[in-house]
């Protein structure tokens, strides 16, 4: 997946400095109080010396504290959620990463209005977003009798779904889904997958996509033993599922706010932001800046 945000905040390093300047002041206050009856004219002369600062480092920590909590982003999740984010239109370090990852395509169209089908159907796809995908097809891989591990966002090695068996130690073979509307899956991405399997040893691989494999892609992938699915195929291994299991696949797709992204950086739920002055708007993390993983907005139909 994305690799994860790991820039410090700028409150955090207000907040560290203010901590400090505390811990200074009250330092120098103590030395003043189990030092201050000395008799020693000189000794008196140093400790007032070191202790006079003290009022003022430990005002200088209160308000750099008081800045820092100030900036330290805090914002509730579930109220920027639930409303658009803003941002100036000259917002370049936002903005300016409005491309998305290799591995991610658009964001889904719809807004939850869509009414959730009652049958199985290509359309499913184009509904959810691409961490509810791959949460499909480790509830598919556990119907056919797997112990599944997904990875739930970040970096690890392109892995999506790890597979497990009761009779064998360590995994037995891994997933990559490709949560794609338009664009085929090439070779490229299947030799990656390739390196992926070999690095941890494994002869058993799946790739899975809602879209469609170039045929040098499926050529490359049948003379190594890589199981393909596409979106038609993958429709078709549902269709053999029995029908309880189709309608729980079916319910687990449409559950809560399957239409909203997820970040592929820290795994929150992203939020629409937009520029105040207008212009192209997009998905950006719940905590956004220090997350900047973004995925564009595609427009409703």
């Amino acid at each position: 997946m994305a690799r994860k945000s790991r820039g410090r905040h700028f409150s955090d390093t207000l907040l560290g400095t203010a901590v400090t300047l505390f811990g200074l002041g009250i330092l120098l206050l103590l030395i003043r109080s189990m030092l201050g009856d000395s008799s020693s004219e000189m000794l008196q002369a140093v400790i007032k010396g070191v202790s006079a600062p003290a009022p003022v480092v430990l005002l200088a920590g209160l308000v750099l504290g008081a800045v820092g909590f100030a900036l330290k982003p805090r914002a509730s999740l579930a109220r920027r959620a639930a409303e658009p984010t803003f941002f100036p239109a000259d917002s370049t370090d936002f903005i300016g990463t409005m491309t998305p990852p290799a591995e991610f395509e658009e964001a889904p169209p719809h807004r939850g209005e869509r009414q959730p089908p009652r049958a199985w159907g290509a359309q499913v796809f184009q509904d959810i977003e691409w961490r509810r995908f791959e949460s499909l097809c480790s509830r598919l891989f556990t119907q056919a009798g797997f112990d599944v591990r997904p990875q739930s966002h970040g970096p690890e090695g392109g892995v999506d779904i790890w597979l497990h068996s009761r009779s064998a130690q360590g995994p037995i073979g891994v997933v990559q889904c490709k949560h794609w509307r338009v664009r085929p899956v090439g070779v490229q991405q299947l030799r990656e997958f390739v390196s992926l399997m070999a690095s941890h040893n494994l002869a058993r691989g799946t790739y899975i996509t809602t879209s469609t494999f170039t045929a040098d892609a499926l050529r490359f992938a049948r003379e190594r033993g890589i199981d393909t699915l596409d979106g038609e195929g993958l429709l078709q291994l549902i269709a053999q599922r029995s029908s309880e299991q189709q309608q729980s696949l079916l319910a687990h797709a449409y559950e809560g706010e399957y239409w909203r992204p997820t970040c592929g950086s820290c795994g929150l739920k992203m939020v629409e932001v937009s520029p105040r002055t207008g212009g192209a708007g997009f998905w950006g993390c719940a905590d956004l800046p220090r997350c900047r993983f973004t995925l564009p907005v595609v427009p409703q139909a």
